[in-house]
């Protein structure tokens, strides 16, 4: 057993864990919008205007913050007016992202809209950069969240919405290095400017608009980035074409060729995974390195905007779906990711899981009118108290080859501390001692996510393999508290400043 302290000074508060670092993401890929979100008036499964009920209640106990749509690579060949009006007059397009099927178009901006309104969540709008204009989705802003009278608010009214939305996330384009485009860096950061340029902000609706970022470690791209608003070493503030820029980084365990099963795995893999989701701190410190350089003030927000492990898809499915189990391995990948992002809450804007239903490292899997919440569903649910906290910093005393099995993170809300704990060593426990200082912590309670095998899963015979119960393996020392965390979990504890 290892034996590790975490030092936690409780009157020493840090940057405020934005809640937007807990978004999501919805694009137009196998069965995350139909048969997902969206069933259809005429289902027999409970809905709201066609918008799946099940989905929307489970999504609103996590205090679900965003939501992204309609992409991903979707959103560089979506023309958005093909999803107004009534819906048996949409013209019909192919997915040539995602599995060739067709698309009917039912589900559109007004029925995003409205989903996002059943979430209580704030809309993301991803516009079509790659095969669009810059007429179309300065159209789109004006469609969406104009007042008083013009071309588009005429429109807008005469498909039934007399008030507009606000809606202040807006993505220039999406992965313009590859499916976005295959544009050269230069070549999209030009393209960044005269987007933001026509993105107007209505009234009293005021964009926030993100331009699409890097690949991985791609710090050159932000670089070009960053040049197009600032310059290096300026202490001016940046000028104000775009107030953040996208990242995506997926978690592997092997070749992007071959990825591996979601679901048979062995203990090797589980490290290669858990090394690969640790990656994301060198790759959001390099990418906030490069913009402190050109925005020392740290204006503009860095967005992590498409994140979560990717494995092959399950045997039989359709390839192009991407649809894959999720374990008890992807919930720690979650609460890696999620102590890391508190680490980086001063840049760090947003992030948005991919993906949200049936879709990768899914939130919720659907069959029918069957639902299970998935292991990585749970850990956003533990974690809801960071959302909108004042960050609390951790400090790890152990030896080394100990630390790499622990990841930690802690925040302060409203007089509430919330700690969260992941053992990431496949077979040991480990004993830590939370060396409490700055305060005390009045009566704790705490629970603890965790399972007999890394592979567990849940499914629709057995929805509560891997969830949430009350953990008692803690006691109060004069230090603060000790806790022996079982193999391969993840433990919250959450308390009242005493």
């Amino acid at each position: 057993m290892s034996d590790t302290t975490a030092v936690i000074n409780l009157d020493l508060t840090g940057p405020t864990i934005s809640r937007h670092l807990y978004g999501h993401f919805a694009e137009h890929l196998g069965r995350c919008i139909y048969g997902g979100f969206w069933v259809g008036e005429d289902s027999p499964i409970p809905n709201e205007g066609g918008i799946r009920l099940d989905v929307v209640e489970a999504l609103r106990a996590l205090n679900i913050p965003n939501l992204r749509w309609p992409g991903g690579c979707f959103a560089d060949e979506y023309h958005w007016k093909d999803g107004i009006g009534p819906r048996e007059q949409r013209p019909r397009m192919v997915n040539t992202h995602w599995g060739n099927v067709e698309e009917n178009n039912h589900f559109g901006t007004h029925e995003f809209m409205a989903l996002c309104e059943l979430l209580g969540a704030e809309p993301y709008i991803s516009g079509n950069v790659g095969s669009g204009t810059v007429q179309e989705m300065s159209e789109w802003v004006e469609y969406l969240t104009r007042d008083g009278d013009s071309p588009m608010v005429r429109l807008r009214k005469a498909n039934g919405r007399e008030e507009p939305w606000r809606v202040k996330f807006w993505g220039i384009g999406n992965e313009t290095w590859g499916c976005g485009g295959n544009m050269r860096a230069e070549y999209s950061a030009d393209l960044a400017r005269q987007y933001a340029t026509y993105c107007r902000d209505h009234g009293e609706n005021k964009l926030y608009r993100i331009a699409s970022g890097a690949s991985d470690a791609d710090y050159k791209w932000t670089e070009t980035l960053m040049q197009q608003i600032s310059c290096f070493g300026c202490e001016a503030t940046p000028k104000n074409f775009f107030q953040g820029l996208s990242v995506h980084y997926y978690t592997l365990a092997g070749p992007w060729e071959a990825k591996g099963s979601a679901t048979d795995f062995d203990t090797d893999d589980y490290y290669r995974t858990m090394a690969a989701a640790r990656k994301i701190d060198r790759i959001l410190t390099g990418h906030s390195t490069v913009m402190d350089v050109y925005d020392p003030g740290r204006t503009v927000g860095l967005v992590l905007d498409e994140w979560g492990t990717w494995w092959d898809v399950e045997p039989g499915t359709n390839p192009g779906f991407l649809f894959q189990q999720n374990t008890l391995r992807d919930a720690l990948v979650a609460s890696v990711h999620f102590d890391i992002f508190h680490k980086h809450a001063a840049r760090l804007h947003m992030a948005n899981i991919a993906q949200t239903v049936n879709v990768l490292q899914a939130m919720i899997l659907t069959d029918g009118d069957s639902l299970v919440l998935t292991p990585t569903y749970h850990v956003f649910e533990m974690n809801k108290g960071h959302q909108d906290a004042s960050s609390l910093t951790v400090h790890l005393r152990g030896e080394d080859a100990e630390q790499e099995h622990l990841s930690a993170s802690a925040s302060v809300k409203d007089g509430t501390v919330l700690i969260s704990l992941s053992n990431l060593d496949a077979e040991e426990p480990a004993r830590v001692t939370l060396d409490l200082r700055g305060g005390g912590l009045g009566a704790t309670t705490a629970r603890i996510l965790t399972a007999d095998r890394l592979q567990d899963h849940n499914a629709p015979g057995a929805p509560e393999t891997v969830a949430p119960r009350a953990f008692e393996d803690l006691k109060t020392t004069d230090r603060g508290l000790e806790l022996t965390l079982p193999p391969h979990s993840f433990v919250t504890v959450r308390a009242p400043l005493a």
